[in-house]
């Protein structure tokens, strides 16, 4: 299998992936979580898992997702509070019907939310 490296600095180190791990959702877009009641806008995207062994291991095993699948970086929001979410990309449906997110760090990152999703801000895209 034809692999590549990045590092991760939520893990502190470097991650080897396959090369041919394909994100299905972007950068701004709204996503929702397909088990639990939250939904958020991508701003960040691992190919594999990328964040500290000790986060995975606290996952129940009967619920724990694949490690070798993109995981989502989301600036989320539930009825009680606006977070930080770490998702896989099986837990993941796509929500631009659901409309804007109201999560207070949104407009340090992206534009105005339009056409179902937002557009990062001018000077922050790679």
């Amino acid at each position: 299998m034809n692999r590549a490296s990045f590092f991760s600095p939520q893990a502190g180190r470097v991650i080897d992936a396959p090369r041919q791990t394909r994100a299905r959702f972007a950068i701004g877009e709204v996503v929702r979580h397909r088990h639990h009641d939250f939904r958020g806008v991508v701003f960040d995207i691992d190919p594999v898992f990328a964040n500290s062994e000790e986060w995975y291991q606290s996952i129940p095993a009967d619920v724990r997702p694949v490690r070798d699948q993109p995981y989502y970086h989301l600036l989320a929001e539930n009825e009680e509070s606006s977070y930080v979410a770490y998702v896989s990309q099986q837990n993941l449906d796509g929500d631009a019907e659901g409309g804007p997110v109201d999560h207070p760090a949104l407009s340090q990152m992206f534009e105005a939310y339009a056409g179902g999703r937002y557009q990062l801000r001018h000077g922050l895209a790679h």
